[in-house]
């Protein structure tokens, strides 16, 4: 499917929403598994996703130009390798953030990148694919009241008569 352009707004949004619902399950997740406490593991998931908003809407704006100028539609492969390319440029910039907030090697972050991959490859990929689904349904709903609006007025041009055909009637502003 060819989906329109984004609005500025609307990134804030995606990005938004996509981080605001990913903090909510990784904090306490992630907390668990590595035995961190919540407050540290919260306060690094929420660093993690700020560089993942800036990114999300940089590399998103980045993909749908290229989207657009090679008209390619938003299949699976499509959708695959949108979503290796966008965890793949997280990599580059978590991995020496995580090794300094958990005090662990480059390596050790990498491990445990790899790990919180492992989530966020499905997590996108599922996030987008709803987002673009429910954004169709939104701007096909926009664009039937558009056009059922434009049908309205236009029915109502044909149907009442021209200001110059009502001479000998009073006007409702005359009253």
């Amino acid at each position: 499917m060819q989906v329109p352009a984004k609005t500025p707004v609307e990134r804030v949004f995606h990005a938004l929403s996509f981080e605001l619902l990913a903090t909510i399950i990784c904090a306490p997740l992630f907390s668990w598994l590595m035995g961190v406490p919540l407050a540290h593991m919260g306060a690094l998931t929420l660093m993690f996703a700020g560089v993942a908003m800036v990114w999300n809407m940089v590399f998103n704006a980045l993909f749908e130009r290229v989207e657009h100028r090679y008209k390619l539609s938003r299949t699976l492969a499509v959708r695959v390798v949108h979503a290796c390319l966008f965890e793949g440029g997280l990599v580059v910039m978590l991995v020496p953030l995580g090794a300094w907030w958990l005090n662990v090697s480059l390596w050790e972050a990498f491990v445990i990148d790899i790990g919180i991959m492992l989530f966020f490859l499905p997590y996108t990929f599922f996030f987008n694919l709803a987002y673009d689904h429910l954004r169709a349904r939104w701007m096909a709903d926009r664009n039937s009241i558009f056009i059922s609006s434009f049908t309205m007025r236009r029915a109502l041009r044909l149907a009442l008569p021209e200001a110059g055909a009502t001479k000998g009637l009073v006007s409702p502003r005359k009253w």
